[in-house]
């Protein structure tokens, strides 16, 4: 049974997401602060993570830039603030999916079967059975560091000798998300999924073009790339 942590203080809005969820078969808990949202995430490892702005102690924003540092959970934020600049700044420190209030159950829980079968994908891929934890962290710091390559999550920066790389943000996304799952098979489509979103309408050609790119700067011989190496007939694989 999958189990989806709400993270909202509006007592009737917690009371129809969760009825609604429940009769769906989800197994739900509840946060109705900051605070205890980070300790239940934790604690819980939901599959997936519904999460109001607007909290007492944290804000969403800041929950889920925290989250997203530890777990590879999908995070839909939930915001009743329709600003441009709010939806923005949520995919931007690391949300998934945004829904505006008010809006439709049958709309959020669409989103919700969509994001979970993209979570069931990624585990079917890469042979796992419990969540996705993102595994990158070295234990001196958040940064991700191969050799002369690396990459600072904190500050969505990539160097490489040292020298600081102007990426394009699905370049970023893409090497973070590689790199993040170094020397796993990773398929086109779940590639797809994870850095473009479940809801992208372009093929999986956009991967093998964002790929060529990232190999013209971080391959010593982008004709035989070393870091990151293609699975003929699958995806690609990133070594470091």
């Amino acid at each position: 049974m999958d189990k989806i942590l709400v993270v909202e203080d509006e007592p009737a809005l917690v009371d129809t997401l969760e009825y609604a969820l429940s009769r769906q078969g989800y197994s739900v808990v509840i946060a109705r602060d900051g605070l205890s949202a980070l300790d239940m995430a934790r604690v819980q490892k939901p599959d997936l993570i519904l999460l109001d702005v607007m909290l007492p102690g944290l804000d969403g924003f800041e929950i889920c830039r925290v989250l997203r540092q530890e777990m590879n959970v999908p995070i839909l934020i939930l915001t009743a603030r329709d600003d441009e600049v709010d939806k923005i700044v949520g995919l931007e420190v690391g949300a998934d999916d945004y829904l505006t209030k008010p809006f439709s159950m049958r709309e959020l829980l669409a989103r919700v079967k969509a994001h979970l079968r993209r979570v069931r994908l990624i585990r079917e891929e890469m042979g796992v059975e419990d969540e996705v934890m993102v595994p990158a962290v070295p234990s001196g710091g958040r940064r991700l560091v191969f050799d002369s390559l690396v990459i600072d999550p904190d500050r969505r920066e990539v160097s490489l000798n040292d020298d600081v790389m102007h990426l394009k943000p699905k370049e970023y996304e893409l090497l973070l998300f590689l790199a993040q799952n170094r020397r796993i098979v990773l398929g086109r489509d779940l590639i797809l999924e994870r850095v473009w979103g479940w809801d992208y309408s372009g093929g999986s050609r956009t991967v093998d073009v964002h790929i060529r790119w990232l190999r013209e700067k971080i391959e010593s011989d982008p004709a035989d790339p070393k870091r990151i190496v293609t699975v003929r007939g699958i995806g690609y694989r990133f070594e470091g």
